[in-house]
């Protein structure tokens, strides 16, 4: 089933864009980057401030930023997936990339339960104020996960596989 999958993945013009283009695999890069760069840069920042650093600096004010942390992981998302199209056999038959799935899983599940469970207590929360242990939690659980799939990406080119196969 996930080899024709990939075979036709392989066969997409998106796939012949991404692998026949000079530019194009490099640009999707940059983009990648930058959005990395948004959604750690400004979500990381907030997880800080979660867990005490800042002080000083009302939660609230932080939060203000996170659509840009957003738009940053929409960025990942659209350019992610050009590079599985572009050579679908070096992702799902890829450890790695399997692994980064599951952690991205695990973000987005803990965002969840972070903006349905603490997150309300931070909106009442001054400058000075301390986040409740929960949010604390989601915050640090945020930051290691957020290490974890970006250690996963850049393990992607150290488990390629060779021949297309696991």
């Amino acid at each position: 089933m996930i080899d024709a999958w990939i075979e036709w993945m392989a066969a997409t013009r998106l796939s012949a864009m991404m692998l026949d283009s000079a530019w194009t695999w490099p640009l999707a890069e940059t983009v990648h980057f930058a959005g990395l760069v948004l959604l750690a840069g400004t979500v990381g920042l907030f997880d800080l401030r979660i867990l005490g650093l800042g002080r000083g600096i009302p939660p609230v004010a932080i939060h203000r930023l996170v659509p840009f942390g957003v738009l940053g992981f929409v960025l990942l998302v659209a350019t992610g997936a050009l590079f599985v199209f572009g050579t679908p056999d070096q992702y799902f038959h890829n450890a790695a990339f399997r692994w980064k799935l599951a952690l991205l899983g695990l973000m987005g599940a803990n965002a969840a339960f972070f903006y349905a469970m603490p997150y309300r207590a931070l909106t009442r929360l001054g400058a000075d104020g301390d986040a409740p242990r929960s949010a604390k939690v989601c915050a640090a659980l945020s930051l290691t996960l957020l290490a974890a799939v970006m250690f996963c990406g850049r393990m992607l080119t150290f488990f390629r596989p060779i021949d297309g196969g696991s």
